[in-house]
């Protein structure tokens, strides 16, 4: 991957943590839909030698890359549950890990040490796996959730920071326990009808792919009262509003981002306790299946202007633009 262009300033910045006036980044566009990110954020000029992974930290420098910290702890604090900060700029204190397998569901990516999570997010996965076959849903594939300690992720996501967040595939659980090596290379499927960054594009989702199934379980898990919010494709989200046909209430916390054509992205509220956990501000009123869908499902998000613009990198985030708190998870035990 390359280069990326930047997204259009319309686009309602509402992913990465706590709704502000700033467009989008273009990081956020996925090179699924045609537009190419850099391989990598560029490192701080300083040349930093690497954190050993599972290294107790001690001395730490504010103006160090925060992910090279977290991403190098393989093991939570042993301290109270906490969720600190918002879900783009914040660390998780206390964190508990999804065991790999349940009755209901298996973790994938195990090489990321991903399955870490508030516990009340624990709560959560296990009661909609529990509750999924009755939906005719075999079973959840769970896919990133947080880091040991949450904080910025060394690659992929600029979320998932304060363990509220997870991923969830659009794909069953299989009939047999998958090895470690099953879980790395099985891959996920996208449930798009075709390309969404050709111009006029049916963007819409495959219904040999995408089924009532799928819609039930989305929907059960909106309708659970810690969702905050579940980002979806525009496509999906076209797909739930024409599912649904009696109370739409739910589809208020479904919202349309780039990606998420492959797995439904869940994010909770911010759990009892959690003092200095920010929520992000809620959803608008209504089902958001009108002129805000239309505006995702329209060429502006998706056909480039400028295909020769200029690659937009920015600078991974530094440990002293995260809370002060989460200095102190990082040096916990």
């Amino acid at each position: 991957m390359t280069g990326a262009r930047a997204a259009p300033s319309a686009v309602p910045p509402e992913k990465p943590g706590v709704v502000s006036a700033t467009p989008a980044p273009a990081a956020t566009v996925p090179q699924a839909f045609g537009v190419q990110l850099p391989s990598d954020i560029p490192a701080p000029p300083q040349k930093w030698r690497p954190i050993t992974p599972g290294t107790r930290l001690t001395s730490l420098d504010p103006n160090r890359a925060a992910k090279e910290y977290f991403g190098a702890m393989l093991r939570p604090s042993n301290v109270r549950a906490r969720s600190i900060g918002s879900y783009a700029k914040g660390c998780l204190a206390g964190g508990k890990s999804l065991p790999t397998d349940g009755p209901g569901w298996q973790v994938m990516r195990l090489s990321r040490n991903r399955n870490w999570g508030h516990p009340v997010m624990i709560d959560y996965l296990e009661d909609l796996a529990r509750d999924a076959p009755g939906l005719g849903w075999r079973g959840l594939l769970v896919g990133d959730m947080a880091q040991p300690r949450g904080g910025p992720m060394t690659s992929g996501h600029s979320s998932h920071q304060i363990g509220l967040d997870a991923d969830i595939w659009l794909k069953p659980m299989p009939d047999h326990r998958m090895d470690a090596d099953e879980r790395e290379n099985v891959s996920a499927v996208s449930m798009l009808k075709g390309p969404m960054d050709v111009k006029g594009a049916d963007r819409s989702v495959d219904p040999r792919k995408f089924t009532d199934t799928h819609a039930r379980l989305i929907r059960r898990a909106a309708q659970d009262p810690r969702t905050a919010r579940i980002f979806v494709s525009p496509a999906i989200k076209k797909a739930l509003c024409a599912f649904e046909t009696g109370d739409r209430s739910w589809l208020r916390v479904i919202r349309p981002w780039w990606g998420h054509h492959y797995h439904f992205h869940v994010r909770l509220s911010c759990p009892k306790g959690s003092s200095g956990c920010k929520d992000q501000t809620p959803p608008p009123p209504g089902d958001g299946c009108g002129k805000h869908l239309a505006y995702w499902l329209s060429d502006e998000p998706w056909v480039p202007k400028d295909p020769d613009a200029p690659v937009v990198k920015r600078r991974p985030m530094e440990l002293a633009a995260l809370p002060n708190s989460c200095r102190a998870v990082l040096e916990a035990q």
